[in-house]
């Protein structure tokens, strides 16, 4: 009997031990109670007003070219410039040999003297022949002779003075000025050189660079998307919105320009029309022919919805997808449209609503349905004027 209850003691322990780890296994694997939350941070959707900048290309132009040529023949004497300089409207250019011009101006003003002398004797004539007249000193044809001879002195004097102020004015053209103020480029002729009037080769061209046209390029497509967008009430005008110009290497012109006009015709070998913008350009940094891009306002939308671009990812079909975090907690995948990037947001048309709370950090151990700790992301700077790349999708 003693023996017995002494058997029985190994097989007692062995069967404890076995049920204490059984007991530790079936805790280890059964699911902790209020699984642990994935921190996350989200930004909640709230609707804005933004405006809307279509990025076009151009090239800047001066604002006044004029080509200078000569009026009168003559032989170059001097020129009176510096070549890429400035000069003023008014101010000399070159110089002809005006010789000959000012003999024609001399004679002409000889001329002129000689009418107006006979204009004198003419004029004392025709008094004393009206007072002669009254009295029967002289005949009555006489007094007519005198009058008629008086107002022939009086068309002489007109003509010569005509004359004379037709030779002073080709003198005048002897020396040739600059029309219009602004940089002047180098000289295509040399002192000596025979020029002719309204020669078809330019002396010289002039260019007025402050202000500056910029001139752009817009698809019709665009501008037809953008008016059915205005007439559907989605877009309100911004027509005098400044212009920002950008610069061929990227940066932003310190100065803003304002559209002055756009074209009404198509062009029918690219399909686009041309718009106007003038700019100021008080440190000459814009030059004639510089390529340049332009951000013209669209449209201001009202009650827009921008969701920051690191929020928004492609499903494995191509599609724009945003994980929003749910009032339960839970994370879903929901697919969304955008249309264009404003500075470093997506503009959504379709898929959220405002008060969505999208997750734009923790995404790579998410998936639908997990529970999340959601925290709101720090607001940004606000920016008066939101910038937007033409055509671009995610």
């Amino acid at each position: 009997m003693t023996s017995c209850k002494a058997a029985l003691k190994p097989a007692r322990l062995a069967l404890f031990l076995l049920l204490a780890t059984l007991a530790a296994c079936s805790k280890q694997s059964a699911p902790p109670q209020g699984a642990a939350q994935v921190p996350v941070t989200v930004v909640t959707l709230r609707p804005e007003s933004v405006t809307l900048l279509r990025e076009l290309p151009g090239r800047s132009n001066a604002y006044l070219v004029a080509e200078v040529r000569p009026q009168v023949n003559g032989i170059i004497a001097r020129r009176l410039f510096t070549e890429g300089g400035m000069v003023k409207a008014g101010q000399p250019l070159y110089q002809l040999d005006d010789a000959t011009y000012r003999a024609d101006e001399k004679s002409a003003q000889a001329n002129l003297a000689r009418a107006k002398a006979t204009l004198v004797t003419a004029e004392l004539n025709a008094r004393r022949s009206a007072q002669l007249v009254k009295i029967d000193a002289v005949s009555k044809q006489d007094d007519e002779n005198a009058a008629a001879a008086l107002r022939q002195a009086e068309a002489d004097v007109k003509a010569t003075q005509a004359a004379a102020e037709r030779a002073a004015s080709i003198l005048g053209y002897a020396r040739i000025t600059a029309p219009i103020s602004g940089r002047i480029g180098k000289s295509n002729v040399t002192q000596g050189a025979l020029v002719t009037a309204n020669q078809e080769a330019a002396l010289t061209t002039i260019q007025q660079l402050d202000p500056m046209y910029v001139d752009l390029a817009q698809s019709s497509a665009e501008l037809l998307a953008l008016r059915r967008a205005l007439a559907k009430g989605n877009l309100t005008g911004t027509r005098d919105l400044p212009v920002q110009i950008i610069l061929e290497d990227g940066s932003r012109y310190e100065h803003d320009g304002k559209l002055a006009f756009s074209d009404v015709t198509v062009d029918p070998a690219t399909g686009s029309f041309s718009l106007r913008v003038v700019v100021p350009n008080p440190d000459n940094v814009l030059l004639p022919g510089m390529y340049v891009r332009a951000m013209v306002g669209d449209g201001e939308r009202q009650d827009a919805l921008l969701v920051p671009q690191q929020g928004i990812a492609r499903d494995q079909k191509g599609n724009p997808t945003a994980m929003i975090a749910k009032p339960d907690g839970t994370v879903e995948t929901r697919q969304v449209r955008v249309s264009r990037p404003i500075g470093d947001k997506w503009l959504v048309e379709d898929g959220l609503v405002a008060g969505d709370k999208v997750i734009v950090e923790g995404l790579q151990k998410l998936r639908p349905g997990v529970t999340v700790q959601a925290t709101e992301a720090k607001p940004e700077p606000v920016v008066a004027t939101t910038a937007a790349a033409a055509k671009t999708q995610p």
